[in-house]
């Protein structure tokens, strides 16, 4: 009878990331130069890789891939948070909230699994070169990067329906700037178990398995590299491998230490901090790390710088 006169919670008030005016806009700044820089870094590669003759390789395939997929995913947080820290009332109705986590989480998921996808391409390109081509033709290559965001999409949906079907019935303030699964379901008035036993399986499939696939890759190839006499190949592959190591070192290291923690107490400011890096730090990076530290992207780039027009064909 008590539960049944409990109100049903309709909206989320975000408690986010600082309370000092000050700080608040501060935040604004920085979150919208990250946002700006990660949209116009990424649609930069993708419109180069997709002008550029020369990269046209599955390695360049999964990173238009990867740009598209971190463009998508600061969008489904970031706009919310600079729309935050400029009100005072810091509210998301509950199916806005709903739409947020899900995708995400999704966009989350997707990422993890096609950051293995692409160390598998590292993989077989430098320890089976001679299979690469024949293996890793285009329609394998459209079929793992299909199967990557087709797989996260359903498991958030498994993921999220188990949340929704959860009672909310308050308190309504999350500690948080966006919803997202575990800030969600610290809420629930009800045995959470079976969901966050169901978070934690998803997290050993989606996450810990593709990391550990990761580890494994590199691992054959440092011992592929190390046994190459010191040329430009030998060099290309460090800077080439070491780049993408740096991006999932980032990425899997905060989303394992968030989603595979025991969900069973209120979230923590850290909490918070540790998801910055895997929602918005890392997508930042991608741009700075594949233009930057890639020489056949920066050559790409000022072909395409010298000739605009062909970034219109």
């Amino acid at each position: 009878m008590a539960k049944e006169n409990q109100s049903v919670v309709t909206e989320f008030i975000f408690q986010g990331l600082s309370s000092q005016p000050g700080t608040q806009a501060l935040l604004f700044v920085v979150f919208l130069f990250f946002y700006v820089f990660t949209v116009v870094g990424n649609t930069v590669i993708i419109t180069v890789i997709r002008a550029s003759h020369q990269l046209r390789s599955p390695m360049y395939f999964f990173l238009a891939n990867l740009s598209f997929l971190d463009i998508c995913y600061v969008s489904t947080s970031i706009p919310q948070t600079l729309v935050n820290l400029l009100t005072q009332k810091k509210t998301i109705s509950f199916s806005a909230c709903a739409a947020q986590m899900y995708f995400s989480l999704a966009f989350g998921m997707t990422e993890c699994i096609l950051l293995a996808v692409m160390a598998y391409d590292r993989y077989l390109a430098i320890c089976q070169p001679l299979h690469y081509t024949t293996v890793m033709n285009r329609k394998l290559c459209s079929h793992m990067a299909l199967a990557s965001w087709t797989s996260s999409l359903l498991s958030s949906m498994v993921i999220n329906s188990l949340v929704l079907r959860l009672p909310f019935c308050g308190p309504d303030t999350l500690n948080h700037y966006f919803c997202e699964v575990p800030a969600v379901l610290a809420l629930a008035c009800a045995d959470i178990a079976l969901t966050e036993m169901v978070v934690f399986v998803f997290s050993i499939l989606i996450a810990f398995i593709p990391f550990l696939l990761i580890v494994v890759s590199y691992g054959q190839i440092l011992s592929t590299i190390l046994q190459i006499r010191p040329t430009h190949r030998q060099s290309k592959a460090f800077f080439t491998c070491g780049s993408h190591l740096m991006v999932v070192t980032m990425f899997y290291g905060t989303a394992i230490c968030m989603y595979m923690n025991p969900r069973s107490r209120t979230p923590q400011d850290g909490d918070k901090a540790v998801t910055v890096f895997y929602t918005i730090v890392t997508p930042l990076l991608h741009p700075l790390i594949y233009s930057l530290r890639n020489k056949d992207m920066k050559d790409a780039l000022r072909r395409a710088l010298a000739s605009p027009k062909s970034l219109l064909i």
